[in-house]
């Protein structure tokens, strides 16, 4: 078999709900030997989000959950019992990655925290992600990727101008973040590669996310404008939307930057002339003072055509669009079919389910998704006794006493 690039790296992985599993799915994919750790006394966010295999509720039904942990093993602890940490402690002894995405100071309350793992395994890479980063007053604020959204500004800045602010769809912070994550951490596992020395990356979601409105940021700094919500719309484009097809909701994004594009356009959707060909639209700031009117008569034309058909011919006449996808339209794209990047997995309780790979192939040593998500606790056994090496008689006194729940 093909070397995978992570392949010998360990990983002890507390995280939870989205933005953690999202990182260390990507550890796993390409190699690294990923052990969850949950508690049944208290499970995972995403172990009871739909949606669920056949609306079914229960502990290892959530496809939200499945898709994210895939190529992970799974291994139960009550951390709060007095001997979770002894034996957290040990774990450490075999990990050279350990990553959490806790409130500040969960770990350090179980006696976990980088000093005491590094006192056990100075090489030690430890990942913490938190919504607004260690230290400061709002350094324990609760939320998750919602209040991320309009703590960052992102939410301010989206929606429609004569409508109350929304927030981008689902937690939106948590698909930022992972991208940046992943960097870091292979960054600080070179390191202590080379030096012997750990590491403890502490990352900030809220100062993560913000890159994405550096344009907006720049705007005020430089010019003092800030800018509000403006829908589909954009300063330096029109037309710039999204139209209805042909068919039950159905739509087709376009955009024309340049003159040659809006051109293109025109001999597309009125090639022996028409109202498109008016005064009103002859330059980008006539189109932009009649973007009500443009936008109706674009959707006057597109309305007629089916979406598919449509988008290529625009492609080929020049003008960038695209299909608005749904999750049908995605697992049909012939692109994401050539990149194969759907894989599906057989779950042991929900069955066949399909999960995304990474966006990246590397060509001389790539990823693969092998094994679904774990049950909860799956691996409980398995892992303390056959890789970490307890004997039989620790691991009866761990089960006896309630630590591995």
């Amino acid at each position: 078999m093909t070397q995978k690039p992570l392949d010998g790296v360990n990983v002890l992985d507390f995280c939870w709900v989205a933005v953690g599993p999202m990182t260390t799915k990507y550890l796993g994919e390409y190699g690294a030997t990923v052990v969850r750790v949950e508690s049944a006394k208290r499970p995972g966010t995403l172990r009871s989000a739909a949606p669920f295999r056949d609306g079914v509720a229960g502990i290892n039904r959530s496809a939200y959950f499945a898709s994210y942990n895939a190529n992970k093993m799974g291994i139960t602890v009550d951390m709060r019992h007095p001997r979770a940490r002894e034996l957290m402690l040990r774990l450490a002894g075999w990990a050279h990655i350990v990553t959490e995405n806790f409130t500040p100071g969960t770990m350090e309350g179980w006696g976990l925290g980088f000093e005491e793992l590094r006192a056990v395994n100075p090489g030690l890479v430890m990942f913490s992600a938190s919504m607004m980063g260690r230290g400061g007053p709002m350094e324990r604020q609760p939320g998750f990727g919602p209040v991320l959204s309009s703590l960052v500004g992102l939410t301010n800045v989206t929606g429609w101008p004569d409508r109350t602010p929304v927030n981008p769809y689902g937690a939106y912070t948590d698909f930022i973040v992972p991208r940046f994550a992943v960097a870091a951490i292979l960054a600080a596992l070179d390191h202590s590669r080379r030096t012997g020395e750990g590491k403890h990356l502490d990352l900030s979601q809220l100062e993560t996310s913000m890159h994405f409105l550096a344009p907006y940021l720049l705007d005020y700094t430089a010019n003092g404008r800030e800018q509000q919500r403006q829908g589909n719309r954009d300063a330096g484009a029109a037309p710039h939307g999204v139209y209805p097809c042909a068919g039950d909701d159905r739509w087709l994004a376009l955009a024309c930057r340049t003159e040659p594009e809006w051109k293109a356009l025109l001999a597309a959707a009125e090639p022996d002339g028409g109202p498109l060909h008016g005064d009103a639209f002859t330059t980008l700031p006539e189109r932009k003072a009649n973007e009500d009117e443009l936008d109706r008569l674009i959707a006057q034309w597109t309305v007629q055509h089916e979406q598919r058909p449509l988008m290529r011919l625009l492609l080929e006449a020049g003008v960038p669009a695209g299909i608005v996808n749904d999750p049908r339209d995605l697992f049909d794209d012939p692109q994401l079919q050539h990149r194969q990047h759907f894989h599906w997995l057989d779950h042991p309780e929900i069955g066949p389910y399909a999960t995304d790979r990474s966006e990246f192939d590397l060509s001389l040593s790539p990823g693969s998704l092998d094994v679904p998500a774990p049950l909860l606790g799956q691996h409980t056994e398995h892992f303390l006794r056959d890789i970490i090496g307890l004997s039989e008689e620790e691991y009866r006194s761990l089960e006896s006493d309630g630590v591995l729940e």
